[in-house]
């Protein structure tokens, strides 16, 4: 293939990744926000699955860029060693520690220590410590998952809600209250009464 050819195919592939990829990082950030799990999607792809498309295109916006940069290479070393002159060290050195720097802070989350800020809350197990207080109650969890980590009977808590006496305990609560109108709030609550009603 010439070289002009595979230019414009390494630029188009480049430019096609850089669009597909601040689309999708759009669409999480304000269509599928942080919280939507598993219950919105768009064309059949939940949050999470369009986060991995999301890292997908990055990694082939950034094997496209360095093609770039690689039959580039010769203009790049041109345009940095500018005409010889007194000084062009200088340049040189300059482009080196500039580029080092960028390698620096792109491979500096990799090796900084991971900070722990709370508990998941997300269940590991049907008997979960997370799991156990009133507020931990989430909408990805089902109305068995609450019976699990509350000791609430899954049927009461349903019952209370007004949802239809033959709903399934393992339908999501944040699906299941988009279509019968109640929030996480109504959930804690009743189980809350519930508790102390003991």
């Amino acid at each position: 293939m010439k070289r002009p050819s595979l230019n414009f195919l390494v630029d188009g592939l480049a430019f096609t990744a850089f669009v597909l990829l601040t689309t999708s990082g759009v669409l999480m950030r304000y269509v599928l926000p942080p919280g939507s799990g598993h219950f919105t999607m768009v064309w059949g792809l939940d949050r999470h699955e369009w986060g991995s498309l999301h890292f997908w295109l990055a990694i082939v916006l950034l094997a496209a860029l360095t093609l770039h940069v690689y039959l580039h290479w010769r203009w790049i070393v041109t345009v940095v060693r500018g005409r010889p002159r007194e000084g062009s060290g200088a340049r040189i050195g300059l482009g080196i520690v500039g580029l080092l720097a960028l390698l620096a802070l792109a491979l500096a989350p990799f090796v900084s220590p991971v900070e722990r800020t709370g508990t998941n809350l997300r269940p590991r197990g049907p008997h979960s410590e997370e799991m156990e207080s009133r507020g931990a109650i989430r909408g990805f969890m089902t109305l068995r998952e609450v019976e699990q980590a509350t000791g609430v009977p899954a049927d009461s808590i349903a019952r209370a809600l007004g949802l239809p006496a033959d709903l399934s305990p393992g339908q999501r609560l944040g699906r299941l209250g988009r279509t019968y109108g109640f929030t996480m709030q109504d959930v804690r609550r009743i189980v809350e009464e519930h508790q102390q009603s003991r």
